[in-house]
C-alpha cells in the first residue's frame, strides 16, 4: 500500500458542521468500510447496503434505481415520487417503499429521513431541472448525501450555493454525467493524463440524437417540460446533453472550458428553445476545439463522440460503440482498446469492470459505476476515512456548477449574435 494510500480514521470529521440527526445516526452506526482497505486494490464491499432516497419518479429514477441495485450496494427504502399525495403512494407501492417513508414533497422527506433511526444514506434526485436546487439545498441541511441530475441548477447563483451548501454540511455531492463512468472514457483519461498523446492541441466533441425529429413528440409529457423555459431553463438541448458533452470533453482532456462562441438554433417544427447547438471553443492553455449538438439527426441514438488530438497522437470514443477506445500514436499501426480485464487496461480501470471482454455492458453499468463510486464516497464520509484524491472519480458538485457556467455562457453568447465570451 502506498504511504500517500493508508486509512485515516477520523472521528471528528463524521461530526462537522453535521446536524444532530446525522450526529446520532453516526454515532450508532458501525463501521462501513473494511479496517484493512487498500485503496489501490478492487473497490471494497461495505458491510451493509447503504438506504438510498428517490425524488422524481419518472423513467431516468427508475434507470439509475436499477443501476444503484446492480452495485450491491444500495437498496432503495424512501422516496418522494409525486408531488401528488395519491399518485405518490401508488408509485411506492410499485417501488415496495414502506407506506411511512413514501412522501408527497421533498421537504417532508427530508425533514423525516433526517430523525428516522433507519434513515436514508443518500438521496437521488432526478426531477425536472426547476426542482435541483430546492430540493438539493433540504438534503443537504438535513444532513443527507446528494446525486443530483445534471443540469445541476438552471442558475448559476443556485450553483454556488450548492457548492456551499455541502461545504458548510459536510456531505457528498455527486451530479449525474454519466458518460464520464464508461471504463473506456476512464482509459481514455488515463492515456491523457500519462501524456499517451503528447501536448494536447484540440478538442472536438458531438451528441447527436434523433428523437426529436416527429413533430408530434413535443407533445409528449416526458418532453413538453424540457420545452418549457420555466422548468427547464433559458436551455433545452445545451442545457440536457451540450453538458454532458462539455463536460466529457474536460474529464477527459484534464482542461479547462474557458472560452465559447455559441449559436442556437430551431431546425425541426417551431420550438420555445433551441432543438440545436454549434460551438466553437477554447479551453486552458487557448487550445481550440468544438462543440455540436442536437435532437434532429436521423440514425443518431446515442451519437457522443470525442476526439482528442495531441503534439503525437490521439484518442477517440463514440458512445454509440462504448467498448472500444481508438488510440493512435503517430507513425504507428491504430490501436483499439476493448472494455474487459487485461488487453492494456489501467488497473484503476479494470476494477470497473464487471464482465469480461465479449459480454457487452452498455449505459445501466456506466450508471452503476457511478452508484458505486458514490456508495464508497458515503461511506468513507460517515466512517471518518480520508481516502486519496484519485481514487474516486466520479462527478462532484463542482462539475455540476461548471456545468451550469458552461450553459450560462452559452446563452450569453447566442444573445449576442455568437460572440465569444467567457466561462
Amino acid at each position: 500500500m502506498k504511504p500517500s494510500h493508508q486509512v485515516f480514521f477520523s472521528r471528528l470529521s463524521c461530526f462537522h458542521k453535521a446536524p444532530l440527526s446525522q450526529v446520532r445516526r453516526c454515532n450508532m452506526s458501525h463501521k462501513l468500510l473494511p479496517t484493512d482497505l487498500n485503496f489501490d486494490g478492487p473497490f471494497p464491499r461495505l458491510s451493509r447496503r447503504l438506504r438510498l432516497g428517490v425524488v422524481g419518479g419518472g423513467r431516468i429514477s427508475e434507470t439509475q434505481a436499477t443501476a444503484a441495485r446492480l452495485t450491491g450496494q444500495w437498496e432503495v427504502v424512501a422516496g418522494a415520487l409525486s408531488s401528488d399525495p395519491s399518485r405518490s403512494a401508488e408509485r411506492g407501492k410499485r417501488w415496495y417503499l414502506d407506506p411511512d417513508r413514501s412522501y408527497s414533497s421533498f421537504e417532508a422527506m427530508a425533514a423525516s429521513e433526517a430523525d428516522h433511526p433507519q434513515g436514508v444514506d443518500a438521496v437521488m434526485i432526478t426531477t425536472p431541472n426547476n426542482m435541483h436546487f430546492p430540493a438539493a439545498k433540504a438534503f443537504l441541511k438535513a444532513g443527507i448525501s446528494v446525486i443530483c441530475d445534471k443540469p445541476l441548477t438552471n442558475e448559476i447563483d443556485e450553483a454556488h450555493a450548492l457548492v456551499a451548501a455541502t461545504q458548510d454540511t459536510n456531505q457528498v455531492f455527486g451530479v449525474g454525467y454519466v458518460m464520464s463512468c464508461f471504463p473506456m472514457v476512464r482509459q481514455a483519461k488515463h492515456i491523457v493524463a500519462q501524456g499517451g498523446i503528447g501536448e494536447i492541441n484540440q478538442i472536438h466533441v458531438e451528441f447527436m440524437q434523433d428523437w426529436m425529429v416527429p413533430e408530434e413528440v413535443a407533445d409528449a409529457p416526458h418532453v413538453k417540460w424540457r420545452l418549457d423555459p420555466k422548468i427547464s431553463g433559458p436551455t433545452s438541448c445545451v442545457g440536457d446533453i451540450g453538458t454532458h458533452a462539455a463536460h466529457l470533453a474536460r474529464f477527459v482532456s484534464g482542461l479547462s472550458l474557458t472560452d465559447l462562441q455559441a449559436e442556437f438554433h430551431v431546425c425541426g417544427a417551431p420550438k420555445p428553445l433551441e432543438d440545436t447547438v454549434f460551438m466553437r471553443t477554447k479551453f486552458a492553455g487557448c487550445v481550440p476545439g468544438t462543440l455540436m449538438a442536437t435532437r434532429l439527426a436521423p440514425g443518431n441514438r446515442g451519437g457522443l463522440r470525442l476526439r482528442i488530438y495531441g503534439s503525437e497522437g490521439g484518442v477517440e470514443w463514440d458512445l454509440e460503440n462504448s467498448e472500444q477506445l481508438k488510440f493512435n500514436r503517430f507513425g504507428e499501426a491504430d490501436r483499439v482498446i476493448s472494455r474487459g480485464h487485461g488487453h492494456e487496461v489501467a488497473p484503476h480501470v479494470e476494477r470497473l469492470i464487471r464482465t469480461a471482454r465479449g459480454f457487452p455492458e452498455g449505459i445501466i453499468e456506466a450508471w452503476a459505476t457511478l452508484y458505486a463510486e458514490l456508495a464508497l464516497a458515503v461511506a468513507a464520509h460517515k466512517d471518518g476515512v480520508s481516502s486519496p484524491p484519485d481514487w474516486l472519480d466520479f462527478p462532484r458538485v463542482e462539475a455540476g456548477a461548471n456545468g451550469v457556467a458552461f450553459v450560462d455562457a452559452a446563452v450569453r453568447s447566442n444573445a449576442t449574435s455568437g460572440s465569444w465570451v467567457q466561462v
